[in-house]
């Protein structure tokens, strides 16, 4: 058990959880009741939304080569196993903000209390990584869209700025720029809705032709044969890529309204889940159609027709629609980044000894990008037209970032999806750290207050229960002479149920392990796609 000492004083001299001091006056943490869950103002399925779009892009068009390198067995429990471990890192995501105000909770903010000096590092990764996504979705858009054209009227041919990349790209940035001047991802929600069904008719065209087409020989299926050892861990991450949400979950932690661990749960185990179930159907359904002979992007692969023309058009709208989703994080990491300055956390120096204070981050007013001062409306509009004139430009000047994504993808997602999340939850939750130390009092506070209103309830209800209770009560304690015996397991059953269900049971011990532990696979899944990326640019 945590020894408290450190720190009780300073809980029980302040007034409504705020400090008298001027420099480290601060709004205490809304620790909402167990029952509750009080938060922001989005709804479960709007963040299940926004976050199942992150996931789901252009990345489901390759699942089925990375699947043919692997071989059937393998690739399927590849493409799980990178969605636990990429949901392994979501929670703990979900378990860090907990150190953190309520609508607060970024890398930056959280790397704060971490390593703060470090902090400019990990945001710097996190706008390349995002930033250059969105340009990689803007180049998809104008090298899909003159087939598009010409699919739907072959006459378009005829017509050059109709087959001009940068036409399309210039005329889809009208719809891109707006959207990335809303300030919230729930604003994006129906935009995401639209995605979604965009990938529904890419699943629904897949598997239209695995069950109407002639499919690939025995000859070439890989059922349990892989590739190669060096086709395969080249293959990793494009799987480990096509997971990469992490660097919206703090949002969606800051806005979902109920901010109970069991529906923040609820929305990892929702958005992983269809994700892994998406990626499983296409990978083995799209691999069984054309064997061993299929490419990077299936929908390539099949003839042309109004149908493969409709999915292309469908990747457009996927595409174009998630280059708001890779803005947002990407905008909030760089004004953290010319914000930073070396320790200059105000009132994080030379108080650590000190049990009067409260060592979390002092919240001014929330903001998109933790607890600092709210990006003003100016500072936000000058940022936005920045990143989007950059994206825009570099869109149409490279016509191909497929050997710096590479790079990006091994660095970035590796990055944001286990070391981070690894490395900050294995240091914020030592059981020596003052951090943790808060925390834990806090939640046993909540907990002792939701036990006694619970008592109080039972109590209640037996008094209101009148003559006819009292009967019912005479005779049970007639019977069996036990009648509270039989009343008091119920509060912690109740209570282990809800820990069950929500992952609240776990060993702090065990998963701050295997927290570290998800560090180091990310740390050595870098390594190797950083040497496969070397491999095949040297190999052309």
């Amino acid at each position: 058990m945590p020894n408290y000492s450190a720190i009780t004083h300073g809980a029980t001299t302040s007034t409504a959880g705020t400090s008298t001091s001027g420099d480290m006056t601060r709004t205490r943490r809304a620790r909402p009741h167990p029952k509750d869950g009080g938060g922001g103002s989005a709804s479960m399925f709007s963040s299940v939304t926004n976050l199942l779009n992150t996931i789901l892009g252009a990345g489901t068009l390759a699942m089925p080569s990375a699947l043919s390198h692997f071989g059937m067995v393998l690739g399927v429990f590849v493409i799980l196993w990178s969605g636990f471990t990429s949901a392994f890192g979501l929670y703990l995501q979900s378990r860090c903000a907990r150190y953190l105000d309520r609508g607060s909770s970024s890398f930056f903010a959280l790397s704060q209390l971490t390593y703060p000096n470090a902090a400019v590092i990990f945001d710097a990764a996190i706008a390349i990584k995002c930033f250059g996504v969105g340009v990689s979705y803007m180049i998809i858009i104008g090298d899909l869209m003159p087939g598009v054209v010409e699919g739907f009227d072959s006459r378009a041919a005829s017509i050059a700025y109709l087959m001009d990349r940068n036409f399309w790209i210039t005329v889809f940035m009208l719809v891109i720029i707006p959207l990335s001047f809303l300030r919230r991802l729930d604003s994006l929600k129906y935009t995401s809705i639209i995605a979604l069904i965009a990938i529904g008719y890419l699943i629904v065209l897949v598997v239209y032709h695995f069950a109407s087409d002639t499919l690939a020989p025995r000859d070439k299926i890989r059922v349990i044969q892989w590739a190669g050892p060096i086709e395969a861990l080249a293959s990793l991450p494009v799987v480990i890529f096509a997971y990469t949400c992490h660097q919206n979950m703090f949002s969606i932690v800051n806005e979902i309204k109920d901010t109970s661990p069991k529906s923040i749960l609820g929305v990892i185990s929702t958005s992983i889940g269809s994700a892994a179930g998406v990626y499983v159907l296409v990978s083995l359904t799209g691999y069984l159609t054309f064997g061993n002979d299929i490419t990077g992007n299936i929908v390539s692969m099949y003839t042309p027709s109004i149908a493969s023309t409709i999915a292309k058009a469908a990747i457009v709208i996927l595409v174009t629609f998630s280059v708001p989703l890779q803005i947002h994080p990407c905008r909030a990491s760089v004004d953290a980044v010319l914000k930073w300055r070396p320790n200059a956390i105000p009132g994080t120096q030379g108080r650590t000894s000190s049990p009067n204070t409260r060592l979390l981050i002092p919240t001014v007013t929330r903001s998109d990008h933790g607890p600092s001062a709210p990006m003003s409306e100016l500072r936000f509009a000058i940022l936005t037209t920045i990143l989007l004139v950059l994206a825009y430009t570099v869109a149409l000047t490279v016509t191909s970032l497929e050997r710096v994504l590479a790079y990006v993808g091994s660095t970035g997602s590796t990055a944001i999806s286990f070391i981070l999340p690894g490395l900050f939850y294995y240091k914020i939750s030592d059981p020596d750290s003052i951090h943790h130390q808060r925390l834990t009092k806090e939640d046993d506070d909540a907990l002792s207050v939701a036990a006694s209103e619970d008592d109080n309830d039972v109590t209640d209800n037996e008094g209101n229960e009148g003559l006819l209770g009292a009967s019912v009560s005479s005779i049970h304690s007639g019977t069996s002479g036990t009648n509270t015996k039989n009343k008091s397991p119920k509060l912690p059953w109740r209570w282990r149920m809800k820990w069950r269900s929500d992952m609240e049971h776990l060993n702090p011990v065990h998963l701050r392990r295997a927290s570290l532990g998800l560090a180091i696979y990310g740390a050595c899944v870098m390594l190797v796609c950083l040497a496969m990326n070397l491999i095949g640019t040297h190999a052309h």
